[in-house]
């Protein structure tokens, strides 16, 4: 079936097993005999005037467009489960418009779930296909669904309530604390979702629901990449962690002429600070992906690999060319009178008793989506706010302290419970006194290990955590203070740990925990900085 207007053309376009997706071909002003074109494949239908006024930017200035929904949405054929279908149906769409002799070369353009239909064929692209501009993804799934054990559900509980393939009228925060959460949807959501319950029983990176199927063969294609591949994303984006692991895991030759691009973004593109926040981060996708591809496309240019990263509160661009290490690591070590210090202080502890009935709720974050007003560097209450966090803060900076890479804080706890999570959240405290969130993390003392596989603890034992945070660029100003909260809980953001031992979605049961922070030089429990050196930064 083909539906012809003006310049547009809609086609029901057969895959290999005779099921026809809804296809729709933008054709360029003044096409010539053979025209460069990009594709974008959407299980979106709610934003297809999105996807065609993006169709439109590229006809307009020559480039044609091809805009194809995942089979079971808008208007395809099919029955809609996320994920299962996108490598064989991408393939043959692929296949099938490179085999056009109206099609000089061809460009893949995806956000989110649309940079994934990309990513998932990224290792199949015919000869025709020159670049690939993905933004706001990772091929780590398990990156982005669990963090030490604790699993993501502001993301991927919300994510699959509203792309269930069906209505969901349950509450969303009662559908998180459901018990055990493994059955929330026969429980609330009126029928089992098996890739739910399968996304929130594998909590180990090892588990064979990641290391087979579709999510191995994703998380292995980078790789194999050989094409020019501009990779955009947010330091508050929840694909943050996974789309950094991506661009680590390509192939050198790839490296060499891709481009890695993170700025002060949510997941729809907004700067995500509530302060003041600059003049030099702002970012249009259609725009810069147009240039990105008329580069490759029309103008045959070899795109240079770099990366590039904004400096919040610096308002500077970042650029390496990902070759060189530019880092030193500072460390401010925890201290019973709560302060960061330099110095590794006298011997001491403090505690605090954790309620799993009683959560602290997400306030500034990087990893969330439902709550979307809670996603940033969003302002924070005073220190120690509550009975159950303890803060730790520094004295006033002496001189800029400009930090690019991943933060961690390194503690030895200790806990009554079989098992529990400890939180660390980093806060700038400027001159003025405003408490700003820069990063969080969380862990379980099951998931302490080096490894991916939980290990035993026993209660009330003294044992090394470390709470690795995703990436961020920031420039803490001379005169500021850094603050280090400990907690246990920051829910939705992530799963509540119910202080017992095993799988989190099998738990039933509760218990409150009385949790430990050791410090000094047996117990040197601190926060580490990857800090820029001097003189290596461009405006």
């Amino acid at each position: 079936m083909t539906d012809q207007k003006e310049n547009i053309i809609t086609n029901m376009l057969p895959m290999r097993d005779g099921v026809k997706l809804r296809t729709i071909i933008i054709k360029p002003q003044h096409e010539q005999d053979s025209t460069p074109y990009v594709i974008t494949r959407s299980c979106y239908p709610h934003i297809e005037n999105l996807h065609m006024d993006t169709a439109n930017y590229y006809a307009e200035r020559g480039i044609g467009f091809v805009v194809q929904f995942c089979r079971g949405t808008g208007g395809s054929e099919g029955v809609w489960e996320p994920n299962a279908n996108e490598r064989a149906d991408g393939q043959d769409t692929i296949e099938w418009l490179c085999y056009q002799d109206w099609v000089a070369s061809v460009g893949y353009l995806g956000s989110s779930y649309l940079a994934l239909t990309g990513w998932i064929i990224a290792d199949l692209l015919p000869p025709k296909v020159k670049g690939m501009y993905l933004t706001l993804y990772g091929t780590d799934r398990h990156v982005s669904a669990y963090s030490g054990g604790m699993f993501r559900h502001d993301v991927l509980t919300a994510w699959a309530m509203g792309n269930a393939g069906y209505e969901i009228t349950a509450d969303y925060l009662e559908s998180c604390l459901y018990r055990p959460h493994a059955e929330v949807d026969k429980a609330l959501w009126g029928k089992e979702l098996g890739w739910y319950r399968k996304w929130v029983t594998a909590a180990s990176a090892n588990d064979p629901y990641w290391e087979t199927g579709m999510w191995k063969t994703l998380k292995d294609i980078p790789q194999k990449v050989k094409i020019p591949v501009c990779i955009v994303e947010g330091w508050y984006d929840h694909h943050l962690g996974s789309a950094i692991k991506t661009y680590e895991r390509l192939s050198d030759e790839c490296k060499a002429k891709s481009h890695l691009i993170i700025g002060p973004y949510n997941h729809w593109f907004e700067t995500a600070l509530e302060q003041d926040s600059g003049k030099n981060h702002e970012y249009d996708d259609t725009e810069r992906s147009f240039a990105w591809f008329n580069d490759i496309l029309v103008k045959n240019q070899t795109t240079q690999g770099k990366i590039s990263q904004y400096i919040i509160k610096g308002d500077y661009w970042l650029e390496s060319t990902g070759d060189e290490s530019k880092k030193e690591y500072t460390r401010l070590y925890l201290s019973e009178d709560c302060q960061l210090t330099n110095d590794i202080s006298s011997c001491g502890k403090r505690g605090y008793t954790y309620d799993p009935n009683e959560p602290i709720f997400s306030h500034g974050g990087e990893s969330m989506l439902k709550s979307k007003d809670k996603i940033g560097s969003l302002l924070q209450p005073e220190p120690n706010y509550r009975p159950d966090t303890l803060s730790f803060i520094s004295k006033p900076l002496d001189d800029d302290l400009t930090v690019c890479g991943p933060i961690c804080a390194k503690l030895y706890v200790s806990s009554d419970a079989q098992d529990t999570s400890f939180v660390a959240r980093v806060i700038n405290v400027d001159e003025h006194g405003k408490n700003h969130f820069v990063r969080g993390g969380i862990s379980t003392l099951a998931y302490r290990g080096p490894g991916d596989s939980p290990v035993e603890y026993e209660p009330n034992s003294i044992a090394e955590i470390s709470i690795s945070m995703w990436d961020i660029g920031w420039k803490f100003k001379k005169g500021t203070k850094i603050r280090l909260d400990v907690q246990s809980s920051d829910f939705p953001q992530y799963s509540i740990h119910t202080n017992t031992a095993g799988v989190w979605s099998r738990q039933v049961k509760s218990f409150k925990a009385k949790q430990t922070i050791h410090f000094g030089e047996k117990y040197a429990s601190c926060l580490e900085l990857p800090v820029v050196m001097h003189g290596r930064s461009k405006a």
